[in-house]
């Protein structure tokens, strides 16, 4: 069930398609334009024993799941248009010159691009070095390869963007509506302004490798967007590959019950992966928690239908790996870079500030 999920290889991942998403892509020119429409009303889908399935309830059962594929296919296309787009471009500038395209980009690009100098190799072995292994002599041959083709590339898009600036280029491709997951945080320890208008939901695993590197990510979120940001907490231990976690989760509750559920929250994840049961209690020692209490509470599994509850919640919401993010609603899988949660949330600020001013 879990992704491995990382800033270095995030970006990546977004791009990927499966067959399924290729099925999609094929009817989404002639579905992909009602999705929005269909959704805000009660069109009948579906009548069992004279009870009806709705479009509503259609999209809230999908959730983050039609979200993320609408998403996905959106970039599909983004990424052929602006391939498309240059070749004509690329077309066009030829046929003024009365050249080939070959040749426009041997003239613009190719003989404009000055080769790689060894002290450049010298400077990218040196910086990458213990990521290169093998004899010396070949990898810097592949560091060559490597810088060159960074070079022509980087004029062949300067050139591509001289074009764009000079011709009229217009784009019609709108992205998918946004779907917003049903996410309640009824009853889950919250931190930040009880009513700032973007509300974070974070689903987690306190074992979980990738969520600990996300927590100085939601850090900074929280300081950059003091009283515009709150975050709520929802367990979602991984018991198949994580076999203390569950244990952890019910342990944070307990500390939750005497008023210290971050405190706790935040000595797990400094810790992790150290999450035995004698270190449960002695990090509630550190917290400074009544430790006979939190003993009590912990042997007796008081929270273990809550965090279960959880679990059943992020399946419902169609929550594939951990750590996972619901920014108003919208999912954001994955321990994703402080500028992916800024355009996120910037996003949703403007939003709720339009809609009061329309009021």
């Amino acid at each position: 069930m879990n992704r491995a999920d990382s800033p270095s290889n995030w970006h990546a991942r977004q791009h990927r398609a499966s067959v399924g998403l290729w099925l999609l892509l094929c009817i989404l020119p002639i579905a992909g334009s009602s999705l929005a429409a269909e959704s805000k009303t009660t069109q009948p889908l579906a009548e069992v024993n004279g009870e009806i399935i709705n479009a509503d309830e259609l999209d809230r059962a999908l959730g983050s799941r039609l979200s993320k594929l609408m998403e996905q296919i959106y970039d599909l296309r983004r990424q052929e248009l602006d391939r498309l787009v240059e070749q004509k471009l690329l077309a066009q500038e030829a046929a003024k010159r009365k050249i080939s395209v070959a040749a426009l980009l041997d003239s613009e690009v190719t003989s404009k691009v000055g080769l790689v100098t060894e002290t450049e190799i010298d400077g990218f072995y040196s910086q990458n070095k213990a990521r290169l292994p093998g004899d010396e002599t070949d990898v810097r041959q592949k560091i060559r390869s490597y810088l060159q083709q960074q070079k022509l590339s980087a004029r062949r898009n300067e050139f591509i963007e001289s074009l764009r600036s000079k011709g009229n280029v217009v784009t019609r491709l709108t992205p998918p509506p946004v779907v917003r997951a049903d996410v309640s945080i009824q009853g889950a320890p919250v931190r930040g302004a009880p009513d700032a208008p973007v509300t974070l939901v974070e689903f987690a695993d306190f074992e979980c490798p990738f969520c600990k590197q996300a927590q100085p990510t939601l850090e900074q979120v929280m300081r950059r967007y003091a009283g515009k940001v709150k975050v709520a907490y929802r367990d979602l231990p991984l018991e198949n590959i994580h076999p203390q976690a569950r244990r952890a989760s019910e342990a944070a509750r307990c500390a939750n019950d005497q008023g210290k559920f971050w405190e706790y929250h935040d000595m797990l994840f400094n810790q992790a992966p150290q999450l035995a049961p004698d270190n449960l209690t002695e990090y509630a020692k550190q917290v400074g928690l009544d430790v006979s209490k939190f003993q009590s509470c912990l042997n007796s599994e008081v929270h273990k239908a809550a965090v279960q509850r959880d679990i059943e919640e992020a399946q419902r919401l169609g929550i594939t790996g951990t750590p996972a993010f619901f920014v108003n609603g919208q999912l954001l899988s994955g321990a994703a870079p402080i500028e992916v949660f800024s355009k996120m949330i910037d996003e949703e600020l403007t939003r709720v500030a339009e809609r009061k001013e329309t009021r």
